[in-house]
């Protein structure tokens, strides 16, 4: 077997429709149909497309607690992305810098972190243990 990427990340919010304009009318994301199996089935998520991914917005009576993991998407300029977020009163937070990149972090109403990230030179990151950067079989 070899994983091919990532489908989608599921992200717990306390209040859907403050999370969907966020999702929606903050970060541009289109929302997307539910599977039709997925109603009957009592699931109340959203969707919302991002790139070849998906952002799954899943309810729950209260928020996840603050922790250090996070949803990471890429923009292509990360200064634009910094004043469009200031712009609409989204605080954004530096971060340790990576090599051959540029990125912050921003949280959503929830306060699940989103990193921001722009990347101008991925050669910069380096596959460890000589294999070529292959995934182990499972």
């Amino acid at each position: 077997m070899t994983l091919t990427g990532i489908d989608h990340c599921t992200v717990v919010v306390s209040d859907m429709e403050r999370a969907v304009k966020f999702y929606r009318d903050v970060l541009g994301l289109p929302e997307v149909e539910i599977p039709s199996t997925f109603p009957g089935a009592g699931l109340k998520v959203r969707w919302f497309k991002l790139g070849g991914q998906y952002i799954h917005l899943f309810p729950m009576p209260a928020a996840d607690p603050p922790s250090p993991k996070h949803v990471a998407m890429h923009v292509a300029d990360v200064n634009a992305a910094r004043d469009w977020f200031k712009s609409r009163g989204v605080e954004t937070k530096e971060t340790v810098p990576i090599p051959g990149a540029d990125r912050f972090f921003i949280a959503d109403p929830d306060g699940n972190r989103i990193e921001i990230i722009q990347w101008f030179d991925l050669s910069a990151i380096v596959p460890v243990g000589g294999d070529g950067g292959k995934s182990p079989a499972i």
